[in-house]
């Protein structure tokens, strides 16, 4: 067991708030040894009894390992921990939540100081890292070689998507993901307050709604395909004319039923304003044109 340790990638993790001891714990589960540093090193005493190695600082923590993994609040959070460190030969893993724009930036910077870079998306909560059959993954975009050469190491916590070179497609990616699952939430809430003052039990409601969900959710797949032709016609079904003809049913139950319209209103308005246009007879793809400045 000892030699199977040693023969594990050695990672350095700073940040240890839920992710962050989230992966701490898997990587000390799967034999690697790992140093860890918190801003609050209370946090770390628990991983100490664990088997981590617990840095006074930063600095120490980026000198015991050549893969250094990065969980901290924000792309701030980054810059004030790793300021004045030496990042000489680094592999710069950042978990951290940030923006495309901040990711490629932050990659920059790592370059500058001679550090290699990859920038990550976490699409997962806390529990389910460790936990393959729950379907956490992470994002990775960034230099190609410092994703093959640890993925295996990486691939511990969560599965691992590789997005491509520029370092902000991780991020973005992440963003792109969580936004269509907000939309999803809005959705749901309004479905939700429909029935709140009816006598329609909500538990009743919530397998129709998310076997729903679940059925209408491939037409992602025709949106994808029909941005790629720029054939916003193709196979259509359900055309924008027609949809947008049934808007009033939907606002009118709302008033009916003392319901706020905002979570609709906004896609209602762009469903007219591309009906405006002429495109009738397109599917409800051209609305995203109009999104896009």
């Amino acid at each position: 067991m000892a030699q199977n340790t040693v023969e594990k990638t050695p990672v350095t993790l700073l940040g240890l708030g839920a992710m962050g001891a989230a992966l701490a714990r898997t990587w000390l589960a799967a034999g690697h040894p790992l140093t860890v540093w918190n801003r609050t090193p209370s946090r770390a005493a628990a991983l100490a009894t664990e088997g981590a190695d617990v840095a006074g600082t930063a600095a120490e923590a980026v000198a015991a390992n050549t893969l250094i993994v990065l969980c901290l609040l924000d792309d701030t959070s980054v810059a004030d921990v790793l300021a004045g460190i030496d990042l000489t030969d680094r592999d710069l893993v950042n978990l951290t939540t940030s923006t495309p724009a901040q990711a490629r930036a932050r990659a920059e910077w790592a370059r500058e100081r001679g550090a290699r870079y990859l920038d990550g998306g976490i699409m997962a909560v806390p529990p389910m890292i460790g936990v393959p059959e729950a379907g956490g993954y992470v994002f990775y975009s960034g230099s190609r070689e410092l994703f093959e050469r640890n993925q295996e190491t990486l691939s511990v916590p969560a599965g691992t998507t590789y997005v491509g070179e520029d370092a902000g497609f991780a991020a973005l990616h992440d963003v792109a993901l969580l936004s269509a699952m907000y939309g999803m939430f809005a959705g749901a809430a309004h479905a939700f307050a429909l029935i709140r003052k009816e006598d329609i039990d909500p538990a009743a409601l919530a397998p129709l709604l998310a076997d729903w969900l679940v059925a209408v959710a491939p037409a992602v797949h025709q949106t994808a395909g029909q941005l790629r032709s720029g054939d916003y016609a193709k196979g259509v079904v359900s055309n924008l004319a027609m949809q947008v003809a049934g808007i009033p049913t939907f606002l009118s139950t709302a008033e009916q039923q003392g319901v706020s319209p905002e979570l609709l209103s906004p896609y209602f308005e762009l469903m007219r304003r591309r009906l405006a246009e002429g495109s009738g007879e397109e599917d409800l793809t051209g609305v995203i044109d109009l999104l896009v400045n």
